[in-house]
């Protein structure tokens, strides 16, 4: 966030530094994706190297699935309301209990207290906020990827993202980057790294000697 404000401000005028929430989390999101992979590139220890993998795919529940949920329960419960009904906090926390289900599957234990979770997340009294947490992070995987695989012009492109602040759509400053989140393409690619690290975690732990 430092960086990406920092950048912005240095490269834009005063009305055209502030950049848009659509893009608020990619910066910080992508430096961690840099970070995991180097970790995990300079690691020989298997327990490390499990955990920081466990770490990742944490980041990836909690930020591309988690907060579609969440998107997903303020559009269904902004259309209730749309159509005349009335939100009480049993019909809310039915809702997000039948989610929590959905998502996460039948395997899942989902305890009861999980329907009341709703009620004390902050963004939900903001409308329409928690989806670019999933779009953000789709978008820096896709940076991040690009940056390990072109080196220099990989950060080159990047800083025309950093530094573009408001000038442009957040659509436009991304594409500058290399990144066009107007196709599936930088979604299907984190589910695929998701698939890809989900494999690794499994083959770690096997290897693992837990008698050691």
């Amino acid at each position: 966030h430092a960086l990406h404000s920092y950048y912005s401000d240095s490269n834009q005028s005063y009305i055209n530094a502030g950049y848009k929430i659509f893009v608020a989390e990619v910066a910080s999101t992508c430096n961690e994706s840099l970070l995991i992979h180097y970790l995990l590139k300079n690691t020989d220890d298997k327990a490390e190297k499990a955990y920081l993998i466990n770490h990742f795919l944490e980041q990836f529940k909690g930020t591309l699935y988690r907060q579609t949920m969440f998107a997903e329960f303020e559009k269904i419960t902004h259309k209730m309301v749309e159509e005349g009904e009335t939100l009480t906090s049993d019909i809310l926390c039915k809702v997000y209990y039948d989610l929590n289900k959905q998502y996460f599957g039948e395997d899942m234990v989902l305890d009861e207290e999980i329907a009341l979770e709703w009620a004390r997340i902050p963004h939900f009294y903001n409308p329409f906020y928690v989806y670019q947490y999933a779009t953000g992070i789709s978008a820096a995987i896709a940076l991040s990827k690009k940056i390990m695989e072109q080196g220099e012009a990989g950060v080159k492109d990047y800083m025309k993202f950093l530094t573009g602040g408001g000038s442009k759509d957040p659509i436009d400053l991304l594409k500058l980057a290399g990144v066009d989140m107007t196709t599936k393409e930088p979604i299907e690619k984190a589910l695929e790294l998701f698939k890809e690290l989900l494999d690794q975690m499994e083959q770690s732990f096997l290897s693992i000697d837990t008698n050691a």
